[in-house]
């Protein structure tokens, strides 16, 4: 019997899984369990500390827009290689720093290093080395931030708390554990198929959805009439789901009054439902199309805000969180799979490379804008999040609508595309 050989596309997919396992569960994921050991343990008030996001996310958005232009020029392998070496970086300077200005150095560098190990790079990898199915194959590698966010906390956790300084022990730990993946992931990585020509041809239209099509430049699609309206859609949905994703526990606990031992078991939940929704929306991409992936995670998302918004601490109070903390999951893979499907379908394959990076630059601008919007209407209505939550609400469920329009227009385009192939 002839042994079939293993597909390199294969490895591929498991070095995607592995890095964002690794770079997305161990850096980002629980970055905020280290937030009250640090500014304890330093004296730093968490308000200053914040700001090491808005560095983290700003750099991150920049480099995303140059994202295509940088791969096409240094490739994958070396990009990757110094994402690796941000992050490594990044962790050695809060385990060492002691001065708040040093913290955002180390954000930076965290912005630097995700930006090359994380969606936006397992996304290119997956478009230049599978020419179908590609919803489905990236939903599975993006799920990998779930788990390793679970693995990263049971291993980060105990040791964060060992004592005053036990973040610094953590963080040197979780450095020895960079250096280690990120030497396999640079040795097993290849920029594309031998076979691969800069652009990706769809050779069976019937599964274009899976496998995209040829789409436009990107000068031509700056000025297709949806350009400027999905940018603004992207960025609406970035700041909406991060801002009010982001203080959902804050309210329901803080604010509602729940008991921490329920607000704990609704965000286990959260995060097992999530590690299955983005696989579950690659899937409903690969079978149903953009607008229904989208069409459906974003009604979901409406629902669960309004159902965040109207929390009590009564028993329908607690079967209300509960159902936030499932259907938040539902919405969130469209600030992350979302992006790249977005700017596949949309715009093709021609520019991919480049779109991707304009769209997830745009998406992480939201990131930073959320928590300002949501906090600044939390002091604006007298300390509620009530107003904040449903505000953001109806500007996802416009969003929604407008996208309706978007889908279609480019839709029109790819049919006067493929005709003249």
């Amino acid at each position: 019997m002839i042994k079939k050989k293993l597909e390199y596309k294969w490895v591929i997919v498991a070095v995607c899984f592995i890095m964002l396992f690794t770079c997305l569960g161990f850096c980002s994921s629980n970055k905020g369990r280290y937030l009250g050991p640090i500014t304890e343990a330093l004296g730093i008030k968490r308000s200053l500390f914040s700001v090491n996001d808005t560095f983290r996310f700003g750099i991150s958005a920049l480099i995303n827009f140059f994202f295509g232009s940088l791969v096409a020029k240094f490739g994958i392998r070396k990009l990757v290689a110094f994402g690796f070496a941000c992050l490594i970086g990044s962790v050695l300077t809060y385990a060492n720093a002691t001065h708040i200005a040093v913290f955002y150095i180390g954000g930076s560098l965290l912005g630097m290093g995700l930006a090359f190990t994380t969606t936006a790079m397992a996304s290119v990898l997956v478009k230049r080395w599978f020419t179908g199915k590609t919803g489905t194959v990236l939903g599975v590698v993006l799920a990998a931030n779930g788990l390793g966010g679970a693995v990263a906390a049971q291993i980060v956790g105990p040791i964060i708390d060992s004592g005053v300084f036990g973040y610094r022990k953590a963080y040197t730990l979780v450095a020895i554990i960079l250096a280690v993946v990120g030497t396999v992931t640079v040795l097993l990585v290849r920029d594309a198929p031998k076979d691969h020509e800069g652009e990706l041809v769809v050779k069976n239209k019937k599964t274009a959805r899976g496998g995209g099509w040829v789409g436009v430049d990107l000068k031509s699609a700056k000025r297709l009439g949806y350009f400027i309206p999905a940018c603004i859609g992207i960025f609406l949905t970035g700041l909406v789901l991060s801002g009010v994703n982001g203080i959902g526990s804050t309210h329901i606990k803080n604010d509602v009054g729940l008991e921490g031992a329920y607000v704990d078991t609704v965000i286990s939940v959260h995060s097992l439902v999530l590690l299955v929704s983005k696989m579950v929306a690659g899937v409903l991409y690969d079978k149903k199309g953009l607008r229904t992936v989208l069409t459906f995670c974003n009604t979901v998302g409406v629902a669960s805000m309004v159902a965040l918004a109207f929390v009590s601490n009564t028993p329908v109070g607690m079967v209300l969180a509960m159902f936030w903390g499932i259907t938040s999951s539902i919405a969130l893979p469209m600030e992350t799979i979302g992006v790249t499907l977005v700017a596949s379908d949309l715009f093709g394959n021609k520019a991919f490379d480049k779109m991707l990076g304009i769209m997830l630059a745009l998406n992480h601008l939201g990131y930073a804008v959320g928590s300002m919007v949501v906090n600044g209407l939390y002091d604006l209505c007298g300390g509620t999040y009530f107003y904040a939550i449903l505000i953001l609400a109806g500007v996802l469920l416009a969003v929604t609508v407008m996208y309706q329009f978007i889908i279609s227009a480019a839709h029109k385009v790819r049919k006067q595309v493929e005709a003249e192939v």
